[in-house]
């Protein structure tokens, strides 16, 4: 077939043509099995998952992490919410 001949796309078929040419914003998805990373509280022994920021067992109040706070840009390691 010639140029002259060739009809111009669709409006539809201008979209899928764009949705098929897309890439995603994170780049590829990365293929990993399936896993759940799980610890044991070493005072009482429940299962909590393992997530960073969890300090304390939820059911003895064991201390898994000790956390201090300091002085900050915006919060202060005193409770600022109220004016003195």
């Amino acid at each position: 077939m010639s140029d002259q001949n060739k009809k111009p796309l669709s409006f539809i078929e201008k979209m899928k043509l764009k949705a098929q040419q897309q890439i995603s914003y994170g780049g590829e998805a990365k293929q990993e099995s399936a896993k759940v990373d799980v610890t044991d509280c070493p005072n009482c022994g429940a299962g909590r998952a393992k997530q960073d920021g969890i300090t304390h067992c939820a059911y003895c109040g064991f201390e898994f992490i000790r956390v201090q706070l300091g002085d900050g840009i915006n919060i202060k390691k005193e409770d600022n919410s109220h004016d003195k």
